[in-house]
C-alpha cells in the first residue's frame, strides 16, 4: 500500500540539452545552488505565487542541467519520451488530491457540526479551571488532526478568549498549548499536505507516517506546551474585545449562511465520542493495514484489513460517517452536506498546485542529474541523510515562509540521496518526521501564521517573537531530536 510518487526517467549523459551549460559535478552543483536561490528570490522578494515560482525554476534547472526540451516537455504526440514535467505533476498527484480533497472534507464537516466546541467543553469539564490551558492543547492537538491550521485558529479562538477572560490570566497561557497542538498535527500528521506530499515522493506508506508522527509528535508537543506554561505566566497579554466581538460577529454569519444552506442549527451538543470516533477511525484503519503487511502472511483476511486501511477507503469511510452522524441524524438535508463540502474544497487547489510543482521539481532534480550531485556532495560531508534533511527544510522555511513549500521542495532535493540506500519504511517516514521539523522552526515575519496569530489574539509583533517564534522553535527542535534518536535504531 504505498504511495506512487513521480517516475523519474534514467539519468542519461546530457550532453544535447538546450542550454548544456555545464558539465561534471561541480558544475551540477552550481546550478542547483542557483535554482535554490532564484526560487527563494522569487518568492520572497518578487512575491511570485510559489507553484509558479517552482515551476519556473524547475523548467530553469532542467534547461541548465542539459535536459533537453522533450525531455522536460516530451513531444506532440507525447508517445517517444518521457515528459519530467507531466509525470512529476502527475505522480504525485494521484494520490494525494484524493487524500487532501477527503480529509479537507471530513474537518468542513467536524467544524461546521460544533464538534470542536463540544471537544473543549468536554476537556475544559474534565480537567476544570487550574488546568484549562493542558485541555486547550489537547483540543489542538485532537481537533488539528482533520482540520487546516488557519481554520483550527478561526474555530477555536473564541474558545481560548472565553477561557482567558474567565480567569483574567494572560491569554498566551490558553492560546499557545492550542497553537503547539494544531502546529504538530499539521507538521506531523496526514491528512496534512506537507506529511502527506513527503511520503509519496519517498514511497512510504501512509500508516509509518502516522506512527511515526505520533511518536516524534507527541513529545515535542509536550515540549512545547512545557514553554507555552513557561512564557504564559511572564507575559501578560489580555483578551483583545474588538477580535472576542469579530468573533461573535463570524459566528453569527457563519449561523446565517448555515441556515441559508439549509443546516439548521440543533440544539443537543455534539457527542465528543461521535466526534472522537469519527476522528480516529481513519487512523486505525490506516494503522492496521500497515501492521498486517508486516505481522501476517497473504490471506483473504489481510487482503480486506489493506483493503479497508487504504488511505482512500479509510478516509471515505470516516466522510460517510460524519454526513450520516454529524449531518443527516442531526438533520441535515442532502443540500447542506454538499455546500459545506463543496465549499471546504475551495482553498484546496492552490495547495495542490505547489505540492504537484514540489514534484516537478523533484523529478527535474533525479532525471538531470543535480540530485545524485547534491547526494554525493553532501555523503561526502559525513552527516546523515536526516541531519541534512532538517537542516535544508529550516533554511528553506526561515528564508520564505511557508511550511508547505518547505518540505515538498526539501523532499525533492533529498528523495535522491535515499534511493540508493537500503532504507526501511520506518526509517524513511522518520526523515519526514525531520523535513516537518525542520518546516515550522521559527515562524516569523515573512511567515502568514506569525500575523495570524498575532492578530487573532492581540499579540504585539515583539511578544508574538518570544512566544509563537519560539514555541515553535522548540517544537522544531524536539522533533528533529526524537526522529534522529530513533533513527539511530531503527
Amino acid at each position: 500500500m504505498l504511495l506512487a510518487a513521480a517516475p523519474a526517467a534514467e539519468t542519461p549523459p546530457h550532453t544535447g540539452g538546450l542550454l548544456a551549460l555545464i558539465d561534471g559535478t561541480a558544475g551540477l552543483l552550481t546550478v542547483a545552488a542557483l535554482g535554490i536561490a532564484l526560487l527563494l528570490y522569487l518568492i520572497i522578494k518578487v512575491r511570485l505565487q510559489p507553484f509558479v515560482a517552482l515551476l519556473g525554476v524547475s523548467i530553469a534547472v532542467g534547461l541548465a542541467a542539459g535536459l533537453s526540451v522533450t525531455e522536460l516537455f516530451g513531444t506532440v504526440q507525447k508517445s517517444d519520451a518521457v515528459s519530467l514535467i507531466e509525470s512529476g505533476m502527475g505522480g504525485i498527484l494521484g494520490h494525494i488530491a484524493i487524500i487532501i480533497g477527503l480529509g479537507t472534507m471530513l474537518g468542513a464537516i467536524l467544524e461546521v457540526s460544533g464538534g470542536a466546541e463540544a471537544l473543549s467543553a468536554r476537556l475544559l469539564g474534565i480537567f476544570g479551571e487550574r488546568r484549562s490551558p493542558l485541555a486547550m492543547g489537547l483540543t489542538g492537538l485532537i481537533f488539528g488532526i482533520p482540520v487546516f491550521f488557519d481554520v483550527g485558529i478561526f474555530v477555536l479562538a473564541p474558545i481560548v478568549y472565553a477561557a482567558a477572560k474567565r480567569s483574567g490570566k494572560s491569554i498566551l497561557l490558553y492560546s499557545m498549548p492550542l497553537l503547539a497542538g494544531l502546529s504538530m498535527t499539521h507538521a506531523f500528521l496526514p491528512p496534512h499536505p506537507g506529511p502527506v506530499a513527503a511520503a509519496g515522493l519517498f514511497h512510504v506508506d501512509l500508516g509509518w507516517v502516522i506512527l511515526m508522527g505520533i511518536v516524534v509528535g507527541i513529545p515535542s508537543v509536550l515540549a512545547a506546551w512545557g514553554y507555552a506554561a513557561w512564557i504564559g505566566k511572564r507575559i501578560f497579554v489580555p483578551v483583545p474585545q474588538d477580535m472576542v466581538e469579530a468573533a461573535e460577529e463570524s459566528r453569527e454569519a457563519v449561523a446565517a449562511q448555515q441556515r441559508a444552506s439549509g443546516v439548521t442549527p440543533p440544539e443537543r451538543p455534539v457527542s465528543v465520542a461521535t466526534v472522537l470516533a469519527i476522528i480516529g477511525t481513519p487512523l486505525v484503519l490506516i494503522l492496521c493495514a500497515t501492521f498486517s503487511s508486516v505481522a501476517l502472511d497473504p490471506s483473504t483476511g489481510r487482503s480486506v484489513i489493506e483493503f479497508f486501511g487504504h488511505p482512500f477507503v479509510a478516509l471515505t469511510i470516516a466522510l460517510f460517517l460524519a454526513y450520516y452522524l454529524l449531518g443527516i441524524r442531526r438533520g441535515w438535508s442532502r443540500k447542506s452536506l454538499e455546500t459545506v463540502s463543496t465549499a471546504s474544497l475551495k482553498p484546496v487547489g492552490n495547495i495542490l498546485l505547489v505540492v504537484g510543482a514540489g514534484g516537478v521539481f523533484g523529478a527535474v532534480l533525479k532525471g538531470s542529474g543535480v540530485a545524485q550531485a547534491l547526494a554525493d556532495a553532501f555523503d561526502s560531508a559525513g552527516l546523515p541523510v536526516i541531519v541534512l534533511a532538517w537542516l535544508i527544510s529550516v533554511v528553506l522555511r526561515v528564508a520564505q515562509g511557508s511550511a508547505t513549500v518547505a518540505i515538498v521542495t526539501t523532499a525533492g532535493i533529498v528523495t535522491p540521496m535515499l534511493s540508493e540506500g537500503h532504507y526501511s519504511q520506518a526509517h524513511l517516514a522518520l526523515v519526514i518526521m525531520a523535513i516537518s521539523a525542520g518546516s515550522i522552526f521559527a515562524s516569523h515575519v515573512n511567515d502568514g501564521g506569525f500575523w495570524m496569530v498575532a492578530k487573532y489574539f492581540g499579540i504585539s509583533e515583539s511578544d508574538t517573537l518570544k512566544s509563537w517564534t519560539v514555541l515553535e522553535t522548540v517544537l522544531s527542535v524536539a522533533g528533529f531530536v526524537v526522529a534522529a534518536l530513533l533513527s539511530i535504531v531503527i
